[in-house]
């Protein structure tokens, strides 16, 4: 088959994204945006995804990159999707990171929606790696609209704020590339209405 793979550049007055995603590739990721933290979650989604992603990305403040980033990435898979014909469509994963114990959902459904139950413990804000971790579901709030899927996240339980979020994007990872991967058995439209 065909890789389904997307190159996109998104450029405003806030922010300057270019993204190359091959998710039927996996070699080492790329990824600077300015936000050592925020790569480093893209670098463990990205693995565990078993995608590849190049992503160079910068703005004015954090808010705006990181959903701004959300935004591109969501475009770029609802692009390699096309039409989603053979695709599972459904995909979850359940990681622990140390005491931390993260599950997600996802649906290709074509009805965007996030549902996002994680609180981070306070401060919310790490000062170590200059990451406001409230950005988080900002950026797959903007991932699963323009993804056009619908995105369950839940932190079952968990303390350390770092320990979270990678479980979060690791678990992530792995449950879009479940919900993407090809199935077999299919040929056309994963839905008994014929359209998703």
């Amino acid at each position: 088959m065909k890789e389904r793979k997307v190159k996109l550049m998104r450029n405003t007055k806030e922010t300057k994204i270019n993204l190359s995603l091959n998710v039927d590739s996996f070699k080492k990721s790329t990824i600077s945006t300015t936000l050592s933290f925020f790569d480093h979650m893209l670098l463990l989604f990205t693995y565990n995804a078993m995608f590849e992603l190049k992503l160079t990305a910068e703005g004015n403040d954090d808010h705006h990159l990181v959903e701004d980033i959300g935004i591109v990435l969501g475009d770029a898979i609802d692009k390699v999707l096309s039409d989603r014909k053979g695709i599972t469509r459904y995909g979850f994963s359940c990681i622990p990171m140390d005491e931390a114990l993260v599950e997600t959902a996802i649906d290709v459904s074509g009805r965007p929606l996030l549902i996002y139950k994680v609180n981070f413990s306070t401060p919310v804000y790490s000062k170590e790696k200059k990451f406001d971790f409230c950005l988080i579901e900002e950026f797959f709030r903007a991932f699963a609209s323009h993804a056009k899927l619908t995105l369950h996240i839940n932190l079952i339980y968990g303390k350390n704020n770092h320990h979270v979020a990678e479980a979060i994007f690791k678990s992530f990872g792995r449950a879009l590339s479940a919900a993407i991967a090809y199935n077999p058995k299919l040929s056309g439209i994963p839905s008994t209405k014929g359209v998703l």
